[in-house]
C-alpha cells in the first residue's frame, strides 16, 4: 500500500483535509488558515470527502488557485509545499500546510472581510477574539503560557473532551457540580495555557480541544 492511500485512510482529522477540487481562492484560504493557525497540516486535492481518488483535472491550474490563496487570501501569506503524485492513473496534489510561527492568519472571505480560522477535528472553525489574543503570543494581557500541572477539576475538563466533541459552561458546571464563576475561570485558564480552545461563534459558547 502506497503513502498516499496510508494518509488517506487516516481520513479527514485535525491535521488532514480532502478536497476533489479547488473551487476558489476564498474557500481554500480558510482551510490553509485553518491549519497554520493550529498544527499545521495536508490537504488532498483529488481526494473526495469519502477518500476516494478522483484526481485533479489540470495540476497546474489547481497549484496556481493554491498559491494565489496562501498569497493573496491568507494575512499574513502562507509559505505551501505542493508535492503531485501519481496514483491509479490519476495526479492527487499533496499540500503540506507547515504550522505557523506568524499566528494569527487571517483569510479574506469577502471584499474587505478578513476573519481567523483554526482546525477543530476536521472542521475549519471561525475564531473567537480571545482564540487570536492566544494565538498572538505577543499581546500583554494574554501571554502565550507554559503547560502548567493540572488539578482534578481542570483534568476533569480534559477527560470529558476526549470522550466528547465539545464542552460548554453549563454542562462543566452540571459536570462537577461548581458555581459559574469558578467553572468559568477554570476554561479560560485552561485555554490561556493552551489546553482547550475556545469558540464564540455560535448561539452558545463551547470549547473543544
Amino acid at each position: 500500500m502506497s503513502d498516499l492511500h496510508d494518509l488517506i485512510r487516516r481520513g479527514e482529522g485535525e491535521r488532514l483535509e480532502f478536497k476533489k477540487k479547488t473551487t476558489h481562492p476564498t474557500r481554500i484560504s480558510r482551510t490553509l488558515v485553518s491549519l497554520a493557525n493550529t498544527h499545521g497540516g495536508q490537504v488532498l486535492v483529488g481526494v473526495d470527502d469519502d477518500g476516494r481518488i478522483v484526481g485533479v483535472r489540470d495540476a497546474e491550474e489547481e497549484m496556481y488557485l493554491l498559491r494565489q490563496a496562501a498569497e493573496q487570501y491568507a494575512d499574513p501569506p502562507l509559505k505551501l509545499r505542493i508535492k503531485e503524485v501519481e496514483e491509479e492513473g490519476r495526479t492527487i496534489l499533496v499540500v503540506t500546510v507547515p504550522e505557523s510561527l506568524q499566528k494569527p492568519h487571517r483569510a479574506q472571505v469577502a471584499d474587505g472581510d478578513w476573519r481567523g480560522y483554526v482546525r477543530v477535528r476536521d472542521e475549519s472553525v471561525q475564531t473567537s477574539q480571545l482564540t487570536e489574543r492566544v494565538l498572538e503570543r505577543t499581546e500583554p494581557a494574554f501571554p502565550r503560557l507554559e503547560k502548567m500541572p493540572l488539578n482534578k477539576e481542570e483534568l476533569a475538563v480534559l477527560n470529558y473532551l476526549r470522550q466528547n466533541p465539545r464542552i460548554t459552561l453549563p454542562q462543566y458546571m452540571k459536570l462537577l457540580n461548581i458555581g459559574q464563576r469558578r467553572a468559568y475561570w477554570t476554561l479560560i485558564k485552561l485555554t490561556l495555557h493552551g489546553y482547550i480552545k475556545h469558540h464564540d461563534k455560535e448561539k452558545e459558547v463551547y470549547y473543544t480541544l
